[in-house]
């Protein structure tokens, strides 16, 4: 046994889990970084997995990943590099060599490593001893084969006993930074509960990595730290489960069932799903045949007096564009999540891209405002779906929450709010007993009209696709009344910049340079400003979340600096829409179109590039 290594102390750390889509490597990177926020670490992942459902086995397509980024001090992206990669065959390890620092510790699979494999996955030559990873620290442990060892005596055929190598690996990963297996046998126990054979498998297998690491000290073992964190309930969430949480968290505030229907697709299917098991929250769920069904179901139940919602990916909100235009008209508030993908067509399904702006904002026919909100870290998406429920309820609209496939599957920490800190949700329903009701009256100075549950007696209205009469709701075909309607449905939306906080600096007030980005691309943003300013840049940052209307005080936000960088994962979407308000500003801009996030260093080279120029 070699002498034993001195622990080595990190603020912060880059981990990537990489195999074929059937490892494991989503549930491994999920129990790490779970076990590590429960170990007091901030926490920020991001999964990565192919289109298909099972792509070819051993090919760099059939790639699925894991990166997570560990510290004590807070961390707000998954992180450009990792200095830990597992790679459980060669073709894990082909597709992300470039992702890994010179330097850093690469683990394989030795046992995958054959020629076959090697052939599958485009390797000339084995790079475990070709030399081409001569610049890194090496491990390779034979994974399948003491797989098989520690699961000797079991009655389980070879399948399902290699299909647990990847505990392997995470027991590994686990003694290089000092993690307790706790959490993940109790995690192991209450998945496998009915099949106790597979929880001793994986228990073993754990264990045997944790050990095999430990006997071995193969290499430096790392800490990190505890991070010094705002007291509270925390759990690691993602975006998805963050959305739907936020969902369910405006219903209740406004006193409402919350109604969703929907129709599965990529990578918005989770929020279907988690509200789905919220029956005891008095949540009802309505998987439909296609996109066009589930929005109008779900404007069915707002007409209804229901909290309407409908979630959905880009191609998914084309479909339901004539349904929103309906929404808009009919005047009820509907919330209609859209969880950004690379396009176009069906495109990138699992990867993610900010290309649905312009979509969100002018995709229907007529002149048809919706309120846009855009969410900004996987936590935040609770917050800002329940901001995208209170100005729905409370305007008598629909709105748009636009998250991404980033945010969807990516997790953090989240401090888990009571309902009393929660700002309160009214809503504009008619009480019984109303009998001056009309649909289309106006409430007081506002543009609101108020909401009649069908079925209440005294209540009787219509409302429908066709264009109204002004106050009685009737249908209109008066040219006058046309533009009468038009104009109270754009200046209700006008009105919402009231309700909405002012944009905030982060920074100084002026300068030569504004940092601008919006939505998923917050962390790497707001990362690779603090970076520069440590190193003695000076420039400031502004990041938008509420994108229709834009805050009240927006140009004078601009207008105090010399250029304008806006950073956006399209081809420039958001500069477009803003210049249009205020063509007056010198824009610059820097997009990325990979289906891919910012890298915190592609973000400073640019910075530093623009205010050089």
């Amino acid at each position: 046994m070699s002498k034993k290594k001195a622990i080595i102390e990190k603020d912060h750390v880059v981990i990537k889990f990489s195999g074929d889509s059937g490892d494991g490597m989503q549930l491994t990177g999920t129990q790490f970084s779970e076990t590590s926020a429960l170990m007091g670490n901030t926490v920020s992942t991001f999964p990565d997995f192919p289109a298909e459902i099972r792509a070819p086995k051993g090919t760099v397509g059939g790639v699925s990943g894991f990166q997570l980024h560990i510290g004590q001090e807070e961390v707000n992206t998954p992180g450009d590099f990792a200095d830990i990669l597992v790679a459980m065959n060669p073709a894990a390890l082909k597709a992300n060599l470039r992702w890994i620092k010179n330097g850093g510790t690469i683990i394989v699979d030795k046992n995958s490593f054959t020629e076959k494999n090697l052939i599958k996955a485009t390797w000339d030559k084995n790079p475990l001893t070709s030399g081409v990873l001569i610049n890194y620290n090496l491990i390779q442990a034979p994974i399948t084969s003491l797989t098989q060892v520690a699961c000797e005596g079991l009655e389980l055929n070879k399948k399902t006993v290699v299909r647990s190598k990847n505990m392997f690996a995470l027991g590994m990963v686990y003694w290089l930074f000092h993690r307790e297996m706790d959490f993940t046998e109790n995690f192991i126990e209450s998945k496998f509960k009915k099949k106790p054979l597979i929880v001793e498998a994986n228990k073993r297998v754990l264990s045997a990595g944790y050990n095999y690491a430990l006997n071995l000290q193969l290499t430096q073992s790392y800490r990190v730290n505890r991070a010094i964190i705002k007291k509270g309930t925390y759990r690691n969430i993602n975006g998805n489960i963050a959305t739907a949480w936020g969902l369910l968290a405006a219903a209740e505030k406004a006193g409402l069932q919350l109604f969703l229907g929907s129709y599965p697709i990529t990578p918005a299917t989770e929020i279907l799903q988690e509200i789905s098991v919220r029956k005891d929250l008095g949540a009802i769920s309505f998987q439909a045949e296609d996109e066009i069904a589930g929005i109008c179901t779900s404007i069915g139940a707002a007409f209804a007096g229901k909290f309407a919602t409908t979630s959905t990916s880009g191609p998914g909100l084309a479909l339901k564009s004539e349904a929103i235009g309906l929404a808009v008209i009919t005047e009820l508030p509907l919330v209609v999540v859209n969880v950004q993908r690379g396009g176009p067509s069906t495109g990138l399904p699992t990867k993610t891209e900010q290309s649905d702006l312009l979509q969100a904002l002018y995709g229907r026919n007529g002149e048809s405002p919706v309120v846009v909100v855009a969410a900004s870290t996987p936590s935040n998406c609770f917050r800002y779906a329940y901001v995208a429920g209170k100005i729905a309820l409370e305007n008598m609209t629909p709105v748009i929450l636009l998250t991404d496939g980033f945010l969807a599957n990516g997790s953090r920490p989240w401090r888990i709010p009571k309902m009393s800190e929660l700002p309160e949700i009214t809503h504009h329903i008619v009480p019984d007993g109303t009998t001056d009701y009309e649909a289309y009256r106006r409430t007081g100075d506002t543009m609101i009209r108020k909401w009649a549950i069908p079925g209440t007696k005294g209540l009787e209205h219509r409302i429908g696709g066709l264009e109204k009469m002004a106050i009685t709701g009737t249908v209109s075909y008066v040219p006058e009344n046309h533009q009468v309607m038009s104009d109270e449905r754009k200046q209700k939306i006008e009105d919402i910049k009231k309700q909405i906080p002012d944009q905030p600096i982060n920074g100084k007030t002026e300068g030569d340079l504004l940092v601008v980005g919006w939505g998923g691309t917050f962390g790497h943003l707001v990362t690779a400003v603090n970076e520069l300013r440590e190193e003695g840049v000076e420039l400031s940052f502004t990041h938008f979340n509420y994108i229709f209307p834009l805050p009240a005080n927006t140009e004078e936000v601009f207008s105090n600096f010399k250029k304008i960088l806006v950073c956006e994962l399209n081809d420039g979407q958001f500069v477009k829409y803003i210049r249009s308000y205020f063509p007056q500003f010198n824009y610059v801009q820097y997009n990325k179109i990979q289906g891919l996030p910012f890298t915190v260093i592609e973000l400073k080279e640019n910075i530093k590039k623009n205010l050089e120029g």
